[in-house]
């Protein structure tokens, strides 16, 4: 059989000396991403004066 290849990810950690395992964990690369649905359920996009994020002047 060959040999097993190693692939390098940066964690953004720096050096790490202990815990290789929790330090993966942490790191960015298991960080969920919320993603926005384009079609389908959840996908309506309010417009921003009905969010209330819009300045009364500019929505009346």
């Amino acid at each position: 059989m060959g040999k097993q290849k190693t692939n390098a990810v940066d964690l953004g950690k720096g050096t790490i000396k202990d815990n290789y395992l929790a330090a993966l964990v942490t790191s960015k690369v298991f960080q969920t991403k919320v993603v926005n649905a384009k079609k389908g359920k959840g996908s309506y996009k309010r417009k921003e004066k009905h969010k209330g994020r819009e300045s009364y002047l500019i929505a009346a």
